[in-house]
């Protein structure tokens, strides 16, 4: 059985603005990755770099969605999503799946296969991992989900990878043969 604490409000310093925050965050890079869902409540994929592991124990990723996004009902009524980290040449598919773009011409714009949950996977994705959404927990206007990770796909090839900071795309070269 899992806890969930709930600390006292602070009594410092108020937080900063919401701007302020998130222009720490542009500074703040990560890998990029397309996040996808598929089932009764529908397909639906979305760009994310707030995703992140949590524990191996069971194998288990943090992934945030924005309440007002989307992909948001589809995903949290699947119950089910695969985390497909791009690489470096998948720049403009990130795009695609990071913009007011439907999800038909999302779905269409590349190659998918399926796994354990029936989520869809990113054919040339550098690693995707599939999962079923083990419980949401709701902070400010996102869904903080943990996903308990039921199978892993690692890409066929490695061409570097795809990462965001400062607000634009870096792609990262190749590690050495």
């Amino acid at each position: 059985m899992t806890s969930e604490t709930t600390l006292p409000a602070s009594t410092g310093p108020a937080p900063v603005n919401a701007q302020d925050f998130r222009d720490g965050m542009a500074r703040l890079g990560g890998a990029v990755h397309l996040v996808t869902s598929d089932g009764s409540r529908g397909w639906a994929g979305f760009a994310a770099s707030a995703v992140c592991s949590v524990t191996d124990d069971p194998p288990t990723l943090l992934v945030c969605l924005r309440r007002d996004s989307s992909a948001h009902a589809a995903v949290t009524g699947n119950g089910v999503l695969c985390v497909n980290t791009l690489e470096a040449d998948h720049q403009a598919l990130s795009t695609l799946f990071g913009g007011k773009t439907p999800m038909d011409t999302r779905r269409a714009a590349a190659d998918w296969s399926r796994l354990a949950t029936g989520a869809p996977v990113l054919a040339d994705a550098r690693v995707a991992f599939d999962c079923r959404i083990a419980r949401s927990v709701g902070m400010g206007t996102h869904d903080v989900l943990f996903c308990e990770v039921l199978a892993v796909a690692h890409g066929a090839a490695a061409h570097g990878g795809l990462y965001y900071t400062e607000r634009q795309y870096r792609q990262l070269a190749p590690l050495p043969a």
